[in-house]
């Protein structure tokens, strides 16, 4: 890794030097953080080379998607809609239980959905 850090700073004092790089660039610029705090700590480097070159692995493509399939319940006025995607959350946490991932923190609450989308009825 140290010769990967000499070999960046040698390229930037380059840059530098020449001209080609300034630090205007970046100036009054906002960082992009993104949230990967759902990633375990010891796969976030893989994640993020993953992220990088375009792939990222399905368990992160299905957390993802349970996190937007919960504010979409929780903000969802349409009974339609909303047991539609308690349906596709269901669906997708059981896919995610079959294939072995590791828990999302919403397995706690599976119960409540199920009862949840038990109950409810569409009016027509």
């Amino acid at each position: 890794m140290e010769a990967f850090r000499l070999i960046a700073e040698r390229r930037l004092n380059q840059a530098i030097a020449d001209g080609t790089l300034t630090f205007h660039q970046w100036k009054d610029v906002p960082l992009v953080l993104e949230d990967d705090s759902f990633v375990p700590a010891d796969l976030k480097m893989a994640y993020k080379i993953l992220k990088n070159s375009g792939h990222l692995p399905q368990e992160v493509l299905d957390r993802r998607e349970v996190q937007r399939l919960e504010e979409l319940i929780a903000t969802c006025e349409d009974e339609h809609v909303r047991l539609r995607q308690m349906r596709k959350l269901s669906l997708l946490l059981t896919r995610m239980e079959a294939r072995g991932s590791r828990p999302v923190n919403l397995e706690a609450s599976r119960d409540y959905y199920a009862k949840v989308v038990e109950r409810v009825e569409v009016k027509r």
